[in-house]
């Protein structure tokens, strides 16, 4: 295939009174010129790989505090640079499907990505938190006869020989993936104005990785396919070699956690993919790579959780889901959970973590998800007040049928209370009477002097009404 030429997009490095110091990567033809980038100068961009017949190039940028510009070959860009005072930082989750993602028609599957991008006109957006899935990248392992046969059926072991073929093979297939889907008009029209933070979700690797069964998660297979998706992460992600490990991640550990502080907000993302496996979400290495993460925070932080922190009593539906051999294919949808009853420890680990950091003096924890491609907000009770989980998922994955959303909500009225004494909830959204949605969506969040509103922008309702949180 012939890879379009793709780019800019920005990636938030560091943010400050002064402004933000960005990457941007872009994509070229390998025999064509590298691209020019400037601000008040010029900028030298350099080759972080080629392949596939591109080569994607990156420049560093520090932007000056307000409405920044800088050209790439020749077009101009604004950037709100601003995150001192009153401001909205937009977040959004899955970004494609499983099968079939790009034969979509192009206006249907980017038409909320369009729609941010018009908004864009008219309100300053400093920065972009992708909350997972941001490619879907299951059809990845038909590129090659070893993967093809992916989950179930796949040698256990390669020989050397055939371990170089499928890593070069996969890596060629994400790299044209990434790059077809970064082409997308809406969202190439977002990133290339607003920096983005990413976390990633399970297809950004494969559907259910981590949550597999163990003979296929510790193949020679698995250990080529992460890789693959691993180095293309960090590319296509955060802007950077296989070799680099971004200064915001956080050290000591596999896992790519890390951690950015705003004015007045710091923004931590623990990566719940790296580690995972059938039993434990997080390594050691990784929870002792994320403690120090929730210390010295500012007074507003938001946790960024790849799948819900807060949800309702799947464990009940995961355990029913053994009884009958029909179901075990959707068992790993479950067992990605932290509501999954092999990680209930776990669970009441992490959002013991959040509500000690959540109970400090002013400070205020916020929790914002994905995964689930429906809309939906939640409560945890604390001594100080609730702690707020926000879902956007879905943003141009087809929504759900409207019989899902109902379950859902029905199961949300058995209750939950992992932590003995703090009861979650799940709520409608505002103007909604049931906790879960099926709208293509995504959040915004907005600061006004010291107060924050979450509102979510649904496909077929438009905008809900302000939430304070």
């Amino acid at each position: 295939m012939t890879i379009p030429s793709t780019g800019p997009m920005l990636f938030l490095r560091a943010a400050s009174p002064d402004g933000m110091r960005v990457a941007a990567t872009c994509l070229r033809p390998q025999d064509a010129a590298p691209p020019r980038f400037a601000t008040d100068r010029d900028l030298k961009a350099e080759a972080l790989v080629t392949r596939a017949g591109a080569t994607l190039w990156r420049v560093m940028m520090d932007l000056p505090l307000g409405r920044a510009t800088y050209t790439c070959d020749g077009t101009e860009y604004t950037v709100a640079t601003d995150t001192t005072g009153d401001m909205t930082i937009a977040f959004a989750s899955c970004n494609g499907q499983e099968r079939g993602d790009l034969d979509r028609p192009p206006e249907d599957r980017n038409s909320m990505w369009a729609h941010l991008a018009k908004r864009l006109d008219d309100e300053t957006i400093p920065l972009l938190l992708n909350g997972g899935d941001q490619i879907y990248a299951d059809e990845v392992t038909q590129a090659h006869s070893l993967s093809e046969g992916w989950p179930k059926n796949v040698p256990h072991n390669l020989t050397g020989s055939e371990w170089s073929d499928l890593r070069d093979a996969l890596a060629k297939a994400f790299f044209e993936r990434y790059a077809t889907q970064w082409a997308q008009a809406g969202f190439a029209d977002v990133v290339a104005r607003v920096p983005s933070l990413c976390v990633w979700d399970d297809h950004d690797i494969c559907d259910g990785w981590g949550s597999l069964r163990r003979r296929a998660q510790t193949s020679d297979v698995a250990k080529v396919l992460y890789s693959a998706a691993r180095e293309a992460y960090l590319l296509f992600q955060f802007g950077c070699t296989r070799t680099e490990r971004p200064e915001i991640c956080l050290q000591g550990s596999e896992a790519l956690s890390w951690r950015v502080d705003l004015p007045g907000v710091t923004i931590v993302a623990p990566d719940l993919r790296a580690t995972r496996d059938k039993r434990k979400i997080m390594s050691d290495d990784a929870w002792a790579a994320f403690r120090p993460a929730l210390q010295d925070t500012q007074n507003r932080t938001f946790v960024i959780s790849s799948v819900p922190a807060l949800g309702p009593r799947l464990s009940l539906v995961e355990r029913a889901m053994k009884l009958t051999p029909r179901m075990e294919d959707y068992e790993d949808d479950l067992r990605d959970q932290w509501q999954s009853y092999a990680h209930r420890a776990e669970w009441q680990r992490f959002l013991s973590a959040l509500m000690k950091l959540h109970d400090e003096g002013d400070r205020r924890v916020t929790v914002l998800s994905g995964e689930i491609h429906l809309a939906m907000r939640a409560t945890m009770r604390t001594d100080t007040g609730p702690l707020h989980q926000l879902v956007a998922s879905g943003i141009s994955h087809p929504a759900p049928r409207e019989a899902l959303a109902t379950c859902l909500s029905l199961l949300a009225k058995l209750g939950e209370a992992p932590l003995k004494g703090h009861p979650i909830r799940l709520h409608g959204l505002p103007d909604k009477t049931r906790p879960y949605t099926a709208e293509r969506n995504y959040l915004l969040l907005r600061r006004t002097g010291e107060n924050w509103d979450a509102r979510w922008q649904l496909e077929d309702s438009g905008e809900t009404n302000a939430l304070p949180i």
